[in-house]
C-alpha cells in the first residue's frame, strides 16, 4: 500500500492548477548556490529533483548494487506504459521521434503546446491523466500533428511492418484527438461494466462479469494461504475462450522481463548477506516462471530481510490502476536506508501490539498477536514505473493480507522525497487557508514534523492493524471498486486518531499534542477543500486517496456539525473550516474507524459503497469554483513529480571501479535518455 500517492501536499506543498508552461532556467544549483529542488512547472505539474546524501561513502559494493537494482527498475519502464493503456508505446515513440527530429519551427506557440502535451505524456505514463484518469488532450490541432509527423524522420517513428506514415497518422489522431474515445483510464462508476467502459491494458474482449466468474471460480475459500490470482496477467478473450497472458519471461512482456532479470542476476553477485541473495533469486525465479506462489515465497523472504542497507520494490505491486483490483502495476524504488531518521519511524513500529491492543475497533477484528512489522525511512535512488515521476511517500508492502498477517510487513517513509517537497513548498497557500493566526502558527511550527508522522503511522501502523474475519476473502475481492478508497480511509484514520494519543508524547517522536492539531487542522483543510484544485467545475471525485480524504472530513464534519466540533466559517467571502474541539474530534475518527474496519473484515461491499459513494464522490461545486478562484493568484503546480538521480559506473579493465552520481536537472533529457536505453517492448497495438 501507498501513502496518498499523489498526496504531494505535506501542508505547505498544496497547490494551484497553472495552465501555462512555466520553465525556470536549468542549472544544479539555484542562484544562491543552494541545491535546486523545482526545476520546470508546466501545465499542472511541477518537476523536482531529490539529494542522496551520503552515497560518496558508500562501498564500491555497496554502490554497486545500487546500480544493478535502479538498471532492474528502469528496464520495466516500458510495461507500466502498456499497462496503462494498449497504445501508449506506440504514442509515446511518436511523440519522442517528433522532439529528436522535427525539422520546423520549434519557436512557435503551436510546437510548445506540443512539447507541454509530450511532457504531460510522460509524466503520467501514457495518455490519461496520472491523477484523475481522464484522457490528456492536446492544445495544438490534429491538422498540427499531422504537420510535426510529417517533418519529422521517418525513420524514428514506430512504424510497424508494412505500415506507412500515412497510416500512423490515421490510426493514432481519433486516439488522441478524440475526447470520447477511451476517455478514462480507471472508470469507477458501479452502475457501469467497470472492465469494458476502463481504457487500462489489464482486461481485453472480456466483461466484468466474465473477469469476476474467471477468477471467482479459482478461489478456494478454505485456503489459508490463497494466491492472489491475476495478479501478473493480462485477462483475455481469443476466439471465445477467455485466458490469461502472463508478464514472464517467455510470455507476455518477456523483452522487459528478460532485462530486469538480467540486472538482478548482477545484483544476485553483490547482495549484502545470504538473506538477500536469496530474496533476489526468489524474485528471479518468480519471473522467469511466472508462478504467484514464488511471488509470495518471495514476500516473506523480503519481509524477513530487516539488516540489509539497500533495497528494492519491484514487481508487480499495487492494484489502484485495475478497477477489479487485481492486476499489479510495474513498480520499483530503489533505496538505502536512512539510519538516522529511522530512529523515529522505528519508535513507532516497536509499539505495533500497544497500537492494536488499544484500537477502538471490535475486538474480533484485532491482531492477538501483531508479527513482523519494520519500519525505517529511505533515501530514494532510482523510481521506475508506478512509482515515477509522481512518487509516494510512504510505503507498506506487501499487500497480500494473509502474509502480513502470518510474516508481517515493511514499512517505510521516503525521506529524501519528503525533504524535497518540503524544500520546494510555498507558504501561500497556508497564508490563503488558515482561518486565523493561531492556526499558521500551528503549521508553520509543527505541520512538517506533523506530516511525517502521519505517514509514519499511516503506513506502520495503519496498513498492518485489524484482521479480515475467517472465511472473508481479501478486500480487494470482496469490496471491489471501492476496496482501495476503503483501505486507505481505513489506515488513514488509525493515523488520525493516534497522532492525538499521549503515547505519542511517553515514546518521544512528538514533542506536544499541539502537532496532532496542526494535522488535524491541515487534513481537514485539504479533505473539505484544497484538494478540490485538482477537480476541474463539473466533475466529481474519482481517484482513491481523493475520495478517502473528503469521505472522511465530510463524515465527521457532518456527524459534529451540532456540537459545533468543524465549524464553517464565512468571512470576505472566503470559506473556512474551523475546528472548535480536537480531542471530540478524534473521538469521531474513532467512531469511524470502528466501521471501516467492520467493512472491511466482513467484506460488506454495500456498506462500502454507501460510504464512499455519500461522503467521497460529490465535489461540492460552489465551493471547488471558489477553491479554484483563490488559488490563481499562487502560481503552484498542485501536482509534483521527480526526475530521477543518474548512476555511473565507472570502468577499468571491464570491471566496475566506481560508480558516480549526477542530479539531472531537464526533465525531456532525462525522458528521452530513458526511451533511447530502456525501450525493450514492441509497439503492441
Amino acid at each position: 500500500m501507498k501513502l496518498l500517492k499523489y498526496f504531494t501536499v505535506l501542508l505547505f506543498s498544496i497547490s494551484l492548477f497553472n495552465c501555462q508552461s512555466q520553465k525556470e532556467e536549468t542549472s544544479t544549483m539555484d542562484q544562491n548556490g543552494e541545491f535546486k529542488y523545482q526545476t520546470e512547472q508546466f501545465a499542472d505539474l511541477a518537476i523536482l529533483r531529490y539529494k542522496v546524501p551520503d552515497f560518496e561513502e558508500l562501498t564500491l559494493k555497496e554502490k554497486e548494487l545500487l546500480y544493478y537494482l535502479s538498471q532492474a527498475a528502469l528496464s520495466g519502464r516500458d510495461i507500466f506504459y502498456d499497462q496503462n493503456y494498449k497504445h501508449n508505446l506506440k504514442i509515446r515513440r511518436t511523440l519522442e521521434a517528433i522532439v529528436n527530429s522535427y525539422s520546423g519551427d520549434r519557436s512557435d506557440e503551436d510546437f510548445q503546446k506540443f512539447m507541454v502535451y509530450t511532457k504531460r505524456v510522460w509524466f503520467s505514463n501514457g495518455i490519461h491523466h496520472h491523477y484523475s484518469t481522464d484522457k490528456i488532450l492536446p492544445e495544438f490541432s490534429s491538422e498540427y500533428f499531422t504537420h510535426l509527423i510529417s517533418n519529422s524522420d521517418k525513420n524514428l517513428l514506430p512504424l510497424d511492418k508494412e505500415e506507412t506514415v500515412e497510416t500512423l497518422i490515421t490510426k493514432l489522431t481519433p486516439i488522441i484527438f478524440d475526447p470520447d474515445a477511451d476517455a478514462k483510464r480507471i472508470n469507477l462508476n458501479p452502475d457501469d461494466d467497470l472492465i469494458v467502459t476502463s481504457a487500462n491494458n489489464y482486461y481485453e474482449g472480456v466483461t466484468q462479469k466474465e473477469a469476476e466468474e474467471f477468477y471467482n471460480r479459482m478461489i478456494i475459500k478454505s485456503d489459508p494461504t490463497p494466491i492472489w490470482y491475476g495478479l501478473n496477467s493480462k485477462l483475455v478473450k481469443e476466439n471465445g475462450v477467455i485466458k490469461e497472458k502472463v508478464w514472464k519471461v517467455g510470455g507476455m512482456y518477456s523483452a522487459a522481463i528478460e532485462k530486469i532479470v538480467y540486472w538482478l542476476e548482477k545484483a544476485v553477485t553483490v547482495a549484502e548477506n545470504d538473506l538477500q541473495k536469496k530474496t533476489l533469486e526468489k524474485l528471479i525465479e518468480y519471473y522467469k516462471t511466472g508462478d504467484l506462489r514464488k511471488f509470495d515465497e518471495y514476500n516473506i523472504l523480503w519481509v524477513q530481510d530487516t539488516l540489509s542497507g539497500i533495497d528494492a520494490v519491484n514487481g508487480f505491486i499495487e492494484v489502484y490502476g485495475d478497477p477489479l483490483g487485481r492486476k499489479g502495476a510495474y513498480e520499483s524504488v530503489v533505496s538505502m536506508k536512512d539510519l538516522d531518521a529511522t530512529k523515529r519511524i522505528d519508535a513507532i513500529g516497536k509499539q505495533a501490539q500497544w497500537f492494536e491492543d488499544n484500537s477502538p475497533i471490535h475486538p474480533e477484528y484485532k491482531k492477538k498477536n501483531v508479527v513482523g512489522i519494520s519500519a525505517k525511512v529511505i533515501t530514494v535512488l532510482t523510481e521506475a514505473g508506478d512509482a515515477s515521476p509522481s512518487t509516494p511517500i510512504g510505503i507498506n508492502l506487501p499487500n497480500t493480507n494473509w502474509i502480513r498477517q502470518q510474516h508481517g510487513s515493511k514499512s517505510v517513509s521516503l525521506g529524501n522525497i519528503i525533504e524535497s517537497y518540503d524544500k520546494a513548498a510555498s507558504e501561500g497557500v497556508i497564508q490563503e487557508f488558515a482561518f486565523d493566526e493561531e492556526e499558521i502558527r500551528l503549521a508553520k511550527e509543527y505541520g512538517p514534523l506533523a506530516g511525517k508522522l502521519n505517514t509514519d503511522l499511516h503506513e506502520v501502523i495503519g496498513h498492518a492493524s485489524g484482521q479480515i474475519k475467517p472465511g472473508v476473502a481479501a478486500p480487494k475481492q470482496t469490496l471491489k471498486n471501492y476496496a482501495s478508497a476503503s483501505e486507505e480511509t481505513r489506515a488513514d484514520l488509525v493515523a488520525l486518531y493516534y497522532i492525538m494519543d499521549q503515547k505519542m508524547i511517553d515514546i518521544g517522536v512528538m514533542p506536544t499534542l499541539d502537532a496532532a492539531k496542526a494535522e488535524y487542522n491541515a487534513y481537514l483543510r485539504n479533505g473539505l477543500m484544497l484538494q478540490l484544485r485538482r477537480i476541474q467545475p463539473g466533475n466529481n471525485i474519482e481517484q482513491a486517496h481523493m475520495r478517502n480524504r473528503q469521505a472522511i472530513s465530510k463524515w465527521v464534519y457532518e456527524k459534529g456539525k451540532a456540537d459545533k466540533i468543524i465549524e464553517k466559517k464565512v468571512n470576505d467571502g472566503k470559506t473556512f473550516f474551523v475546528i472548535n474541539d480536537h480531542p471530540k474530534l478524534r473521538s469521531l475518527f474513532g467512531v469511524l474507524l470502528r466501521e471501516i474496519q467492520r467493512i472491511t473484515s466482513e467484506g460488506d461491499y454495500e456498506a462500502a459503497k454507501n460510504f464512499i459513494e455519500t461522503y467521497g464522490v460529490k465535489a461540492d461545486q460552489d465551493l471547488l469554483k471558489e477553491v479554484h478562484k483563490r488559488h490563481e493568484k499562487l502560481n503552484i503546480a498542485p501536482y509534483k513529480g521527480f526526475i530521477n538521480p543518474k548512476l555511473i559506473p565507472v570502468y577499468e579493465n571491464n570491471m566496475i571501479v566506481d560508480v558516480k552520481i549526477e542530479y539531472p536537472d531537464d526533465f525531456t533529457t532525462q525522458m528521452l535518455e530513458y526511451a533511447k536505453e530502456y525501450s525493450f517492448l514492441p509497439n503492441y497495438n
